[in-house]
């Protein structure tokens, strides 16, 4: 059964004068999308996460990547209507828990937990080939400074944090138009190559990129464009949850992925070869195509994109974890800590608590956390599709919110689709995530169930506005 929602808790910190703990709201639509921009951190992931699709999908990149937003269209869908439904810091747990029940909620906070711990030291790490103009450093120590970095910067007013965000967002679109342009103008091979579905193999040969590799690097693909989701982790400090929550994640999703595919599509046909797109030495592409003055300024524009996309994650996944607290997930002592304010208004406990062992982190195999990521991205999208086929019956039904189109047909559809690419990963991501979440199961039916009454309460605040 389904719960409805309840109104948070006094908090043992910063309270409203009605007993409320509540977050400040400070931003609007602009701020909002600044900060989410900052979260899909589109140049960063561009830079980072791309070049380890190039190294298995060869030309077929960019088709996996254009496949993976179609679908991120249908899970944004499934954000705006929910996430204007229930506009609550918990993002997908809260969402989950009030439509689909407290367990299927606690198993999408688990997820996303694994996500939001993952994806910073995942991206920080790529920090130090992009400064290595400058200096050359390790690159988990150079990760785990960003962190470090970006959790100091997290602790401060996120109105404050908006407009730093925006200024590095802007550098960090300039490079991916850089990256465009040299690659159109300096191309190798035509359009037809997007869909070649060619990858370099041992000793120069071509091997051919299968419809299975495909559906694999869907996962990946999912998580690309993944961050336009923080809209929904932001709701409880957007000026006007009801109206701006829906208008973040859609533009969110349609800018990302331009910023995103354009910069995929000009490399493809810009490399020399087939060896030298897969190797994904892009920074090398970038000089060849120009000069090393511009290589550098490329660089270091993606490496303040690295540290703007570690702030905000920082934020967002802090609130994630501040939600939890309020909504008692936790036995009462932890509760309290990870529900404190403080005095510019961010929940500073659960900030350190989310951005330090992200430091640590950066210490663990890369491909692993790639894998565990991906795993668990296809997973929470499929349970917030789940919930978007329940979010209109009972009371929700009149409730005022965004609803998407083609509603049930287009998250039924995922629910398949994803439900097929879920299937297709390795074995071996999917037994670390399934024994994360056996673990989180247990935790459920020997400690969360048995006090169903005084914890895990999904909350919403009272002063959610249109």
């Amino acid at each position: 059964m389904t719960d409805t929602l309840r109104p948070a808790e006094p908090a043992s910190a910063t309270e409203t004068g009605d007993g409320q703990r509540k977050l400040k709201r400070s931003i609007g639509v602009v701020g909002g999308t600044l900060l989410t921009l900052s979260c899909v951190t589109p140049a960063s992931t561009l830079f980072v996460v791309v070049p380890d699709l190039f190294g298995t999908l060869g030309t077929a990149t960019a088709l996996t990547i254009a496949i993976g937003s179609v679908l991120c269209i249908a899970v944004a869908f499934c954000y705006a209507e929910l996430g204007t439904l229930i506009p609550s810091a918990g993002g997908e747990y809260a969402m989950v828990s009030t439509l689909a029940g407290r367990l299927a909620g606690w198993l999408v906070f688990v997820l996303s937990l694994l996500v939001v711990v993952i994806v910073p030291p995942v991206i920080a790490m790529g920090t130090a080939d992009y400064i290595a103009p400058l200096v050359h450093v390790d690159p988990a120590l150079t990760g785990a400074g960003v962190m470090l970095l970006a959790t100091l910067a997290g602790l401060l007013d996120l109105r404050a944090n908006a407009w730093i965000t925006g200024v590095f967002l802007v550098l960090e679109v300039i490079a991916a138009a850089v990256v465009a342009v040299l690659g159109f103008s300096h191309a190798h091979r035509g359009a037809g190559s997007l869909v070649s579905m060619q990858v370099a193999g041992a000793h120069g040969s071509v091997d051919p990129v299968t419809a299975a590799l495909v559906v694999s690097g869907l996962a990946i693909a999912l998580f690309v464009t993944q961050g336009f989701s923080t809209a929904v982790y932001l709701s409880e400090e957007l000026e006007h949850p009801r109206r701006d929550v829906a208008r973040t994640v859609l533009a969110t999703l349609a800018i990302s992925t331009v910023i995103i595919l354009v910069p995929v599509a000009a490399i493809t046909m810009g490399a020399t070869d087939l060896t030298e797109l897969t190797g994904g030495d892009l920074s090398a592409m970038v000089t060849a195509w120009s000069n090393t003055a511009v290589g550098t300024f490329v660089s270091l524009c993606v490496a303040l994109a690295i540290v703007n996309a570690g702030i905000v994650m920082v934020i967002q996944n802090s609130r994630v974890l501040f939600a939890s607290a309020r909504d008692k997930a936790w036995p009462t002592p932890v509760n309290g800590l990870l529900s404190r304010l403080g005095r510019f208004g961010s929940p500073w406990v659960a900030t350190l608590t989310v951005g330090i062992p992200g430091a640590l982190l950066c210490f663990v195999d890369l491909d692993t956390l790639y894998g565990v990521t991906g795993v668990s991205v296809t997973a929470m999208y499929l349970l917030v599709a789940v919930a978007a086929l329940l979010g209109r019956r009972d009371g929700h039904r009149h409730t005022p919110a965004w609803r998407m189109p083609l509603w049930p047909a287009l998250p039924v559809l995922l629910i398949a689709v994803l439900g097929y690419v879920l299937v297709q990963q390795d074995p071996a991501y999917l037994l670390w995530t399934g024994g994360i979440t056996a673990v989180a199961t247990l935790y459920w039916a020997l400690y969360l169930r048995p006090r169903r009454d005084t914890h895990w309460l999904v909350s919403l605040p009272e002063d959610t506005r249109s």
